[in-house]
Parts: C-alpha cells; structure tokens; sequence
C-alpha cells in the first residue's frame, strides 16, 4: 500500500490496469467532494489530500493520464495548489509582473492587489475547495486565468534577467500558457460532461 491507503498496483505491467484505476480514483475524489451531503471538512480533507497522501503519490496515480481528463486535471490542480503553497514568495512576485499585462482579467484569478504568500496560498485552496463545493468549470477557468497572469509575469521577468534566467523563465512560462490551455479545455469538456 502507499502512504494514505492507495493499494500499490502502480507497478503494475499492464497499462490499462494503470488507467482504470487513475480514472476510477479520481471520480472516487470528486465524487466524494462532490456528494449532497459532503461538509466543509470533507472539502478540506480533500484540498489536503495531496498533504496527506503525497504529491508524488498522487503524480504517480494521475499525471500520465493527460489532459482531457479528469485524472489529469486534478493532478493539474493539485500540482498548482502545491506550488502556491511552496513558492508563495516567488508567485506573488511573478502575478504582480503579470496582472497588469495579462490577456484575462487578473479579477477572473481572484487575488488582491498586490498578493503576498499568503494570498497566493489562499488562492490555492479555494480553486480546489471550489472544485468539490462550486462550479467546477468555473473553478478550472480561475486557474486556467491564474496562469496566464504568471505567465505573462515570467515574459516581463524574462526581459528584465540575464540570458539564463531569462531562458528559464521564458521555458517555465510556455508552461504554465499549457496549464492554461488544458484547464480551459478540461472547463469545456466538462460543461459538455466529456471530462472523464
């Protein structure tokens, strides 16, 4: 078994096995947050499962599932939650870069001007708490809007560094443009209830 009770079949040769079961636990997750009678500390246990369980636990259970799905996707928000909370520092920095130069309304990702750590980690926790308790497409475009305001905030960190850190964050930034996709795309699909 792995930490928190996840049976240990990610070993497992067969890859359909491995799909089944990214699948099967993520609509367990939402489901589970998702329920009528699901509570705030239902949410909450779920917001921290990644906490509890672990990030590389939860990477090896639904990262190669991809976007467009919904393994994926939770493994995208788990990833972002993760980040805020490590990097709060650097991320408030990066949305200031980013807020005034963004293609979405920096309003749509919901922080205060300026973010400090503890915004950002906020921020964090209630994309996810909104996936289980709102809207989840809603909850995936903030994110998605999120983003893209820290991606345009490297491209203006970019400019500013010197030539490797501005490689870097001009790498990092093609990367969160591509969360930014796979959220809205996963926002569509599941508004069409194709986000399996």
């Amino acid at each position: 078994m792995l930490s928190g009770g996840l049976p240990d079949v990610l070993g497992d040769p067969d890859p359909a096995d491995r799909i089944a079961l990214a699948h099967a636990t993520a609509a367990a997750v939402l489901s589970v947050g998702r329920a009528d009678d699901a509570g705030a500390a239902t949410t909450q246990r779920l917001v921290h499962l990644a906490d509890r369980i672990g990030l590389d636990e939860l990477a090896e259970l639904w990262r190669e599932s991809g976007p467009g799905t919904l393994p994926g996707t939770l493994w995208s928000l788990y990833l972002l939650r993760s980040w805020v909370h490590r990097n709060g520092e650097e991320v408030s920095r990066l949305f200031t870069a980013g807020h005034h130069h963004a293609e979405v309304s920096s309003a749509v990702a919901g922080l205060p001007q300026p973010p400090g750590p503890k915004e950002v980690a906020d921020l964090g926790d209630t994309i996810l708490s909104r996936a289980f308790d709102g809207d989840f497409a809603i909850a995936l475009e903030r994110a998605a809007a999120f983003c893209r305001v820290i991606a345009t905030g490297r491209a203006h960190v970019a400019d500013d560094g010197s030539d490797d850190e501005g490689d870097r964050q001009t790498r990092l930034a093609r990367g969160n443009l591509r969360m930014a996709e796979e959220l809205e795309q996963a926002a569509h699909l599941w508004r069409r209830n194709e986000l399996h």
